[in-house]
């Protein structure tokens, strides 16, 4: 198992031959693709199908609206990166100009945002777990909007291989599918308190007060698909949100990048 931070460095170890199998953002797949790869990297099996991260502001907003973003400061994510684009995706579908209506703080390293904030940083921040409740815990900020619900079915993360690898190996990629597939049958079966329970001894620095607040805002959203079926419907939102950044110059083929062989198997 190997932990490179962020979807350009495991990309990076799964075209390399480093890994043979990588989990990270399906943009990554696209990009790849676009720059000519013979060998590419194919999508086969689609984890989350919800942006996982939040709107946190300094008060509580029990009426929120985008709107209420003019004229302020945004802690966002990195330019081009898919927390950022996914942010001025929805601002754009609410009639929001990300350059003009407010301002956004791309300067702040991922992971960092949270402590910005919370130094005085900003009037609104967007947070991943557990940043989100560690500044609500600590009465630093309030969940005032899921971006997760409010861009739709996103295909965020999903399990991909080489081309090659795929072709080569299908009983391995078909075992890999079956296993993701059984702890997707748990998530769908279990309370978020259950999965909470499960998963407490993996994140020895968090409370199981904690993780279960977290489990259960991503539950309620509808984070987690309930099969692995990387479907053509979210890959073309995908692609929305890169022409709309204008990080993607030409739409690439759905059936080049994804494979549904596998996880529909997985699903039976």
């Amino acid at each position: 198992m190997l932990t490179p931070f962020g979807a350009d460095k495991t990309m990076t170890a799964v075209i390399s031959g480093e890994a043979d199998i990588g989990f990270m953002g399906s943009e990554a797949s696209i990009y790849t693709y676009a720059e000519g790869a013979s060998d590419y990297v194919v999508n086969f099996a689609q984890l989350t199908q919800r942006a996982g991260n939040f709107l946190v502001a300094r008060e509580e907003m029990p009426d929120f609206t985008w709107e209420d973003l003019k004229g302020h400061l945004v802690l966002g994510g990195r330019k081009g990166g898919m927390p950022e684009m996914v942010f001025e995706y929805i601002l754009k579908q609410n009639g929001i100009d990300p350059e003009t209506d407010l301002e956004i703080n791309q300067g702040i390293d991922f992971g960092s945002t949270a402590a910005a904030f919370a130094e005085g940083q900003g009037d609104f921040t967007v947070e991943f777990e557990p940043g989100a409740t560690s500044l609500e815990s600590e009465g630093e900020g309030y969940v005032v909007a899921s971006l997760g619900e409010d861009s739709g079915y996103v295909p965020y993360t999903a399990f991909s291989a080489k081309k090659s690898y795929i072709e080569d190996n299908p009983d391995i990629i078909q075992g890999f599918t079956n296993a993701l597939q059984r702890g997707m049958d748990y998530v769908q079966s279990h309370t978020p308190e259950e999965i909470a329970s499960a998963i407490e001894p993996q994140f020895p620095e968090t409370d199981l007060e904690t993780i279960t607040t977290i489990v259960t805002r991503y539950y309620d959203q509808d984070t987690w698909k309930s099969n692995l079926i990387f479907e053509k419907s979210s890959f073309d939102l995908l692609q929305d949100i890169l022409e709309s950044a204008g990080e993607l110059e030409e739409r690439v083929p759905y059936d080049d990048l994804v494979t549904t062989e596998f996880a529909a198997i997985a699903a039976q």
